[in-house]
């Protein structure tokens, strides 16, 4: 931890500024950067523009959280409330979580409010996530744009637009003490056992928010098409949200209702991870997402789609195999290669928890951000002093025009 990059002597104060914090990729790691950082740093706390949360409510007694502060999609008001309750808080630091709403009002009001660093951190690439032709508007008054990932930072530079001086790559982490592939996480207590499973049960699963952009049909069809060649196969779902009445009559329309378990929101994660055979992840964009580092540090490997910066961390042969998009008998393909080898399969865990140590620490991601809101806070006082001192400068005498005539009077 780097305690000399504080120039300013004191924390900053940091307003992260989110819609709502529910149960996913990216709220889970803004609450792991939170309660990371160094308090002789950072302060941090947290605008939710809307609800809180179940994350939000989880935080509140260790965090300021404030929310409820937009009411509804035209609801301009939220301009001033935001710039009030900036100053109020005397933020340092502004830095808005995604696109959308959040970014946009987020940052008009920290330049409205005087706030000297204003970034915007994002987790995903295209729709659902688009920055869109208003936030692009705003770049001038943004220090910096935050990627995840290197094929990210360069998604943002060349497809978003975004000057490269601005674009910093800061890389998802994980807290791999947590995640890892203890006799813990594999077998007591028994996750199969838990299920009415047998002890040698496949399992295969995945770990997203139920919404439609990680395209969790994808993994049924999966699953029913995998039944032939692996009877006693299970499938465990962990995530909540809007797609779950959708996905629920898939499965029983297969046929799968014994054998795609929804569990919805779970704290257990790093048990249930370590218990599968094989993760996987069929997302239709994503950026780097965390559920592929926590199930690699839990050495299980991963079969996902290739989008978005996945290839970053699942190497074919090496960590996982990766498929096309959308791609089901490549999926199925893939999936039945790992089980059907158990050997090649631990293997490419462990390769998988060695690079997610290397590259992937939680601790490597809050050093990120801490250095770079004091470095930006940094050149912004030193070049406020800059305009301050030329104001406060004695002006030189001007000198007489040399020839001119002097006019005495009286």
């Amino acid at each position: 931890m780097n305690t000399n990059i504080n120039s300013a002597q004191r924390p900053l104060n940091c307003m992260f500024i989110i819609t709502s914090m529910p149960v996913g990729g990216a709220e889970t790691l803004l609450v792991n950067l939170m309660r990371r950082m160094d308090p002789n740093l950072i302060r941090p706390e947290v605008v939710c523009l809307k609800e809180p949360g179940p994350l939000g409510t989880e935080i509140a007694n260790e965090f300021p959280i404030h929310s409820h502060l937009i009411g509804g999609k035209y609801d301009v008001a939220v301009l001033p409330r935001l710039a009030r309750l900036m100053r109020k808080r005397k933020a340092d630091a502004v830095i808005t979580v995604g696109a959308g709403d959040k970014m946009f009002w987020g940052r008009l009001a920290a330049k409205m409010a005087g706030v000297p660093v204003i970034a915007s951190a994002l987790h995903s690439t295209g729709w659902p996530d688009g920055v869109g032709r208003l936030n692009r508007l705003l770049t001038h008054i943004t220090d910096a744009f935050i990627g995840v990932a290197e094929s990210h930072g360069e998604f943002l530079r060349t497809f978003e637009k975004f000057p490269a001086n601005k674009v910093n790559v800061i890389r998802n982490g994980i807290d791999c003490d947590r995640f890892h592939p203890s006799a813990e996480c594999r077998t007591s207590p028994n996750v199969r056992e838990e299920l009415g499973l047998a002890e040698e049960t496949p399992l295969i699963g995945i770990v997203a928010a139920l919404r439609s952009e990680k395209n969790h049909s994808m993994l049924v069809h999966a699953a029913a098409k995998l039944r032939d060649r692996h009877p006693d196969l299970h499938t465990l779902v962990i995530g909540e949200g809007p797609e779950r009445a959708t996905i629920e009559p898939l499965i029983e329309e297969l046929g799968l209702t014994d054998r795609v378990h929804l569990l919805g929101n779970r704290a257990d994660t790093p048990r249930l991870l370590g218990a599968m055979n094989v993760f996987t992840l069929c997302s239709l964009n994503e950026a780097s997402p965390v559920s592929i580092l926590e199930a690699l540090a839990c050495e299980t490997p991963v079969v996902a789609t290739d989008v978005g910066s996945i290839s970053e961390t699942v190497l074919p042969g090496q960590t996982g195999e990766l498929v096309p998009s959308e791609d089901v008998q490549s999926f199925v393909a893939a999936i039945d290669m790992l089980l059907n080898d158990a050997d090649q399969s631990s293997q490419l865990g462990r390769n998988g928890r060695e690079l997610v140590q290397a590259t992937g620490s939680l601790q490597s991601m809050v050093d990120g951000y801490q250095t770079l809101v004091h470095r930006i806070f940094a050149e912004k006082s030193r070049a406020s002093q800059r305009v301050s001192s030329a104001e406060t400068a004695p002006r030189p005498r001007s000198n007489p025009v040399k020839g001119a005539s002097r006019v005495t009077v009286g």
